[in-house]
């Protein structure tokens, strides 16, 4: 068997030299409409800012890995990379199989919609057919616990119910690769506690699952191998004691 073939069916994700630039405009505008007419007289100053630089690394299927690192380290960045919502400014990424992405809170919402709107809604938006959803429908309301308010615009949810319900749909079937970012911090102890058991329930079904966490103690459960990503460099990739240990003690 070719070495590159057999090491994409191992890895769910390879990621080779990747590196994300944004230009940030240097000026302060007060409205769009001065920013296009300084766009247009070439008048915007724009810096460079490196959220990733040369980041290589692999991700095997059905592993559980973590990524920590301070606030604007470029974890969720990372995460956008391989849910596919940003193209990488250089390098190379390779995912295998169908993601479930939970990246931002609300993401493939219409908050003036109801739940029971906004469930067939963001099913359609991650690739769920509507005779699947009507199928998985209760489901999903059992696990987000949301029954009593399923006819009510998710404008009025808390960001609790709202994670609730996005973590339902998305996890309702097994998808190949799972991204969760902050998410498992929104909501109560129990929600958190059913996320995490079904977490351990897909890990069995070969899912691989990428999770961005502030909490350690949360990484340090779910999570085989931990990622820190430190000012947009890739500081440790390795066990989860020994970068946990690492990250804690920095």
């Amino acid at each position: 068997m070719n070495d590159k073939i057999g090491d994409i069916c191992m890895n769910s994700v390879q990621i080779s030299n990747v590196s994300m630039h944004f230009n940030t405009n240097k000026q302060k505008m007060n409205s769009l409409k001065e920013y296009f007419i300084g766009l247009i007289k070439r008048q915007v100053d724009y810096s460079k800012f490196i959220a990733l630089n040369d980041i290589s690394l692999n991700i095997e299927k059905g592993s559980v890995v973590g990524i920590v690192g301070l606030n604007g380290s470029g974890k969720s960045t990372l995460l956008k990379i391989i849910a596919g919502v940003l193209k990488p400014t250089k390098g190379k990424i390779i995912v295998t199989g169908v993601i479930a992405p939970l990246i931002e809170l609300g993401a493939g919402f219409d908050m003036e919609l109801t739940a029971r709107e906004n469930i067939y809604l963001n099913g359609a938006v991650l690739g769920f057919s509507k005779k699947m959803i009507q199928s998985k429908f209760e489901d999903i309301v059992d696990f987000s616990e949301v029954r009593e308010f399923i006819d009510v615009p998710m404008k009025n949810y808390s960001s609790g119910m709202v994670a609730r319900i996005a973590f339902a749909i998305a996890t309702i079937v097994n998808p190949d690769i799972l991204i969760v970012d902050e998410i498992l911090s929104v909501g109560d102890f129990q929600f958190q506690k059913k996320c995490e058991d079904r977490i351990s329930e897909m890990m069995k079904n070969n899912t691989t699952v990428i999770i961005v966490s502030h909490s350690i103690e949360q990484i340090e459960r779910l999570c085989k191998r931990v990622i820190w990503i430190e000012k947009g460099i890739l500081k440790m990739n390795d066990s989860t004691d020994i970068v946990c240990e690492a990250y804690k003690n920095s």
